[in-house]
């Protein structure tokens, strides 16, 4: 049986918190930060562990949904609502989320396929252009 992304989500969350950031199993070797966004229809405050690339002090994120059909809730979210927050070990900070284009974008997918042990998979097995967001830190 599957688990369900909400329970798998929430003991990434518990344990991200219980533990200063760190993650074992399948994330032990992947940078997480917990994204916390709004609901685009609902309004409701979510919390989404994401892996991230660094950049500078901004962070990077990729919608690739496991390599799903369909772009993962977060990003319609923060296409909705582009005020969030990334939470790491270091503390919590105010972001604006908005999309890469272009060469950036590029840039960010080869930077993030050499980073990343699954991210070339989820690219193969959809067909779907997996949209790249940029969170810009806005507090110092």
């Amino acid at each position: 049986m599957t688990e369900e992304p909400q329970a798998r989500d929430q003991q990434v969350l518990d344990e991200f918190k219980a533990n200063g950031g760190a993650v074992g199993g399948t994330y032990a070797k992947v940078p997480l930060l917990l994204l916390h966004h709004t609901g685009a229809k609902s309004g409701t405050a979510h919390i989404t562990p994401l892996a991230y690339l660094a950049d500078g002090e901004n962070w990077v994120i990729f919608a690739a949904n496991s390599g799903g059909p369909t772009h993962p809730g977060w990003y319609y979210n923060l296409c909705e609502n582009p005020a969030a927050a990334v939470e790491l070990a270091s503390g919590t900070y105010k972001v604006t989320a908005r999309k890469a284009q272009g060469t950036e974008r590029e840039d960010f997918l080869d930077r993030f396929r050499q980073s990343s042990p699954y991210f070339a998979d989820f690219e193969q097995a959809t067909e779907r252009e997996i949209p790249v967001v940029v969170l810009e830190r806005t507090q110092p």
